[in-house]
């Protein structure tokens, strides 16, 4: 796959024996870089970066705190680990970020699982700080101002605000942030950026609803080098985890890949009691 391409997708904090099935199948994936998110401290997520990291991936995984989630990079290309967590004083973990160099200069990648949230205020205040801390530490002076382009990707928890079909549930801080990604921090709707009428979602409730929940969002011109953006919805419906993944391709070149072979050869074989 030339160019720069990425994939993120929601892994549901798997099993390790679910997680052997997922390596299974991101181990035929071509993106030089995988964002990995709903991750936990556990066997499961444990058993994806050991085996990436064996077959000479590059792994960044944060291991949250019990009870809390987590985002992880895994990448083809030569990382460093870009300080936005360090940034944030409420669930850090939440968002991973890496850095890497291509012909366009240094490119930020910015994984990102949002909160959740149900009708209570607790749950509803969670979510709310979470965002408005992601927000600053993402308009914080630094990289960006030093001409690092950036990409926001990850389960969101947020749907834009004409969502096809369109949900009374969410609440004005969600559509905000859905919104400033673009007005405050002059990122683009890589999908829309792309496919400006299509309906298509990410995940689908028990009732059958469908939500675009997982999302990428990109500088303005990196936009200008976006050359694919799709959903990838195999690894829901052949129940490896309950979201489709998101795939872009970017035509910068990415640069000099790391010496990799096959995760899914390289693993242990899962631990089955």
């Amino acid at each position: 796959m030339s160019g720069l391409s990425m994939l993120t997708l929601n892994i549901g904090s798997p099993s390790e024996e679910r997680a052997h099935r997922q390596l299974a199948w991101l181990a035929t994936r071509d993106e030089d870089v995988l964002v990995l998110t709903e991750t936990r401290t556990s066997d499961g997520c444990k058993h994806l970066a050991d085996a990436f990291r064996t077959a000479g991936y590059a792994v960044l995984y944060p291991k949250p705190a019990p009870a809390e989630y987590g985002v992880m990079i895994v990448s083809k290309l030569p990382v460093q680990a870009d300080p936005i967590g360090k940034m944030l004083s409420y669930l850090p973990n939440r968002v991973t970020g890496a850095m890497i160099s291509t012909q366009m200069g240094l490119i930020r990648i910015l994984g990102t699982y949002v909160p959740t949230r149900d009708a209570t205020a607790e749950k509803t205040e969670r979510k709310r700080r979470w965002l408005s801390e992601f927000s600053s530490a993402l308009g914080a002076a630094g990289l960006a101002d030093a001409g690092a382009q950036t990409v926001v990707l990850g389960d969101l928890n947020v749907i834009e605000p004409d969502h096809d079909p369109a949900y009374t549930t969410f609440r004005w801080f969600e559509y905000d942030f859905y919104r400033g990604l673009t007005d405050k921090h002059g990122l683009v709707d890589a999908y829309r950026h792309l496919n400006p009428e299509r309906v298509e979602h990410s995940w689908i409730g028990r009732t059958g609803d469908g939500y675009r929940y997982d999302h990428a969002h990109c500088g303005k011109e990196l936009a200008e080098e976006l050359v694919e953006c799709e959903y990838v919805h195999e690894p829901r419906t052949i129940r490896l985890t309950d979201h489709s993944g998101l795939s872009l391709r970017f035509s910068c070149d990415a640069g000099t890949r790391l010496d990799t072979y096959d995760a899914f050869e390289a693993a242990s074989p899962p631990t089955l009691f």
